[in-house]
C-alpha cells in the first residue's frame, strides 16, 4: 500500500515538472518555469526510486497505470478538460496492468 502512495506523489512530481516544460514551450510562459520543473522532476526520480520493489523495471511498469490515472486527475483539476469514454477504457485497462503487476502471484 505504501507503494501505491509513492506511486501517486511521484505522478505529481513527474506531471507537474513536465507540465513546466509544456506551458513554456506552448504558452510561451516565463522561461524561469523550466526551473521549477527540473525541481519536480527530481523529486519524481527520488520518489519514484523509494518504491519497494525488487526489480526497477517492475516498478515502473506498475507506475505507468498510476500515472496515466493521475494525467486525467491533473487535466481535470489543472486543465479543466474531461477525459472521454476511451480515454476511460484506456486507464481502466492501464490500472488493470498495474493491478496485476504489483498483487499478482508470484513464484518463490
Amino acid at each position: 500500500m505504501k507503494s501505491l502512495v509513492f506511486f501517486v506523489l511521484a505522478a505529481l512530481a513527474e506531471i507537474s515538472g513536465c507540465y513546466c516544460f509544456w506551458v513554456v514551450q506552448k504558452n510561451q510562459k516565463n522561461i524561469w518555469l523550466i526551473l521549477a520543473g527540473l525541481v519536480s522532476l527530481i523529486c519524481f526520480a527520488s520518489i519514484l526510486a523509494r518504491v519497494d520493489s525488487p526489480f526497477a523495471g517492475r516498478a515502473y511498469a506498475a507506475y505507468g497505470g498510476i500515472y496515466i490515472l493521475m494525467s486525467f486527475v491533473w487535466g481535470i483539476c489543472v486543465e479543466k478538460t474531461w477525459p472521454d469514454r476511451w480515454d476511460l477504457a484506456g486507464m481502466a485497462m492501464a490500472l488493470g496492468g498495474t493491478l496485476m503487476i504489483l498483487f499478482g502471484p508470484r513464484r518463490g
